[in-house]
This record gives C-alpha cells, structure tokens and sequence, in this order.
C-alpha cells in the first residue's frame, strides 16, 4: 500500500473503529494521520505566532535560556547540537523544550527538572503550559485506542504515563546557508518515546522512510496530527509495532530562504517504569527481543548519549 494511501483518521469516529484504523496504520507504517483531535485552534494559532517570536530574538538573549547538565531536557538548545543517531553532520535547527511540572517532593524530581521560562515573549508560558495539557489529554486517549488494538485494555497505559516525562519541543529551521556537506535539517532518526504527535509545518520536509525502502512526504492535512511510534512503544511490542525512521529534508530554490518551525510532542513513560515486553506481543515465530528489563530513564539516558544532548 502506497504512502499515498495513507488514511486521514478521525479522533472523533467510534473507539473501537478508530483503534482498528490506527493500529493497522502503525502496523504498515509506524505512522498515522489524525484530525479532530480536540486540541483548540485558537490555542496553536498562537502557539506559533509566540515560537516565531521567541527565535527570532537576539542569539544572546535565547542562550541566556540554555542550561548546562541537563541534556537539553528544558530550555533552549542552540542551533546545531543534536545530531541523529550514527549521523556525521549535526541537525539544521535549535529548540525549546517544554516538559511535565512535578508535585513538591515527587521521587520522579531527579530525572524530570523544573521547567525555565522566557521573559518575552508576553504569554509564553501561560500558552504553552496550556497546550502542554491539551497535548497529554490527547495523547492519552490515543495511548487508550492503541492499547485496545493490542488487546491488553483500553486504560494499560494510564498508570505507565502518569507524571511521564513527556516533552513539548518548539523546532526552528532557520532559513539555509550553503552547508557544504551533508547537514540536513534533521538527519534520518526514530524517536526515543511511546509515541510522537505532531503539529504539521507550514514549510514541507518531513519523510518517512516506507518498507521498500523509498523516502516519502508526510504532510497532514491542515488541522490534523502527524503521529508516530517512538522506540519505547516499539520496544513494549516486541516491534509488532514499528518505530519508523524519518527525516526532515533541506528545501530547494526559493525556499531555502525561509524558516520551518514545527511541535511535535514527544508522549513518554514515567521515569522509573520498568520494561517488561507486552505477553500478547510474544510468539513462537516472534519471540522476545527484551528478555532483560530495564527502567525508561534508562532507556531514555542511553539514547540522549547517542543524539549528542547527553555527554
């Protein structure tokens, strides 16, 4: 089936038919388009108009926001840091990430840090902090429906998630000089987490790699989710469902002038959930591939090593 294909799911159809539809679509593609997804336009309008204005202050200004010895877990990240896995050449981009407030004395405090906001933009952080929110609402009912399709019970996930160290990231691609190598905006990955939701871009670039190993666009339809499988997910389900790997690829002509941003929301366990491969995941023909147990953070802190946020 061609990517072409891919369907346009609707948050709001019947749950048991909306978690048939997504879970075969992760099945085939480690990907799936989702609209009505409940989260207010207002909301994302200005959550762009305010990523726009953050990037666009002086350099020193953002760097003031960028932490040491935190692995880029809150704050800014300047432009050119991570890099994808086993990549020569560092991504194209600089973010912002937005992460989950803990209660006062919670044991998850150690691996979660506070969150640092900006003095400006005006309503930085009342915006964000609401459509963090509105993210893991949302991402929660889709955890539900996947869960469903894999037969283990529509609320699995609920206690693996609460207080999860889940991640908001505003990405900006600043418009493209001559690089003269292989720098792209960012490098062929898979995402760490359970499962990425992402806001669609205004500028085109994001590919996904299919099964026959051909790069293809993955551009929603406005007003929908671009969602993916992270590693964790795929890990939990002995890879029946896949993390696909995915890019986002330089511009061409004209359109090496101008900026990308996107924000994508990277849905993660709690810190010290431990890894135990789903039973129903498990068989003659596909048995375990993570008969050794290991926490998320775990995992997490591995990769951040492997992406250049961690040293």
């Amino acid at each position: 089936m061609p990517l072409s294909s891919l369907p346009v799911l609707s948050l709001a159809d019947d749950p048991a038919r909306f978690s048939l539809e997504i879970g075969n679509s992760f099945k085939n593609f480690g990907f799936a388009l989702v609209k009505d997804h409940g989260i207010d336009q207002a909301l994302i309008d200005r959550a762009w108009q305010l990523t726009a204005e953050f990037f666009a202050l002086p350099e020193a200004e953002k760097r003031s926001y960028f932490i040491e010895n935190i692995s880029g877990a809150r704050g800014y990240t300047p432009f050119g840091t991570e890099i994808a896995k086993g990549a020569t050449a560092h991504d194209l981009k600089e973010f912002w990430h937005v992460g989950r407030d803990l209660p006062a004395g919670s044991p998850l405090a150690a691996s979660m840090p506070p969150n640092v906001w900006p003095a400006r933009p005006d309503g930085f952080r009342e915006t964000f902090e609401a459509l963090y929110q509105a993210f893991d609402e949302t991402g929660a009912i889709i955890l539900s429906r996947i869960a469903t399709y894999l037969g283990i019970g529509e609320h699995w996930f609920d206690p693996a998630i609460e207080q999860g160290n889940s991640v908001m990231r505003l990405l900006h691609y600043p418009p493209l000089e001559a690089t003269g190598g292989e720098a792209i905006r960012a490098g062929a990955h898979e995402d760490i987490n359970l499962i990425t939701l992402l806001l669609g871009a205004e500028e085109a670039g994001l590919e996904l790699l299919t099964k026959d190993g051909t790069w293809m666009p993955a551009n929603p339809p406005k007003d929908a989710l671009v969602i993916n499988i992270g590693d964790m997910l795929q890990r939990l389900t002995n890879h029946v469902l896949p993390s696909t790997t995915h890019r986002v690829r330089n511009p061409e002509g004209a359109r090496t002038g101008f900026s990308r941003y996107s924000m994508p929301y990277f849905l993660h366990l709690r810190s010290d959930f431990p890894f135990v491969t789903l039973p129903q995941c498990i068989t003659p023909d596909r048995p375990d591939r993570y008969p050794v147990s290991i926490t998320a953070d775990d995992f997490l802190q591995e990769r951040l090593r492997e992406i250049g946020l961690k040293k």
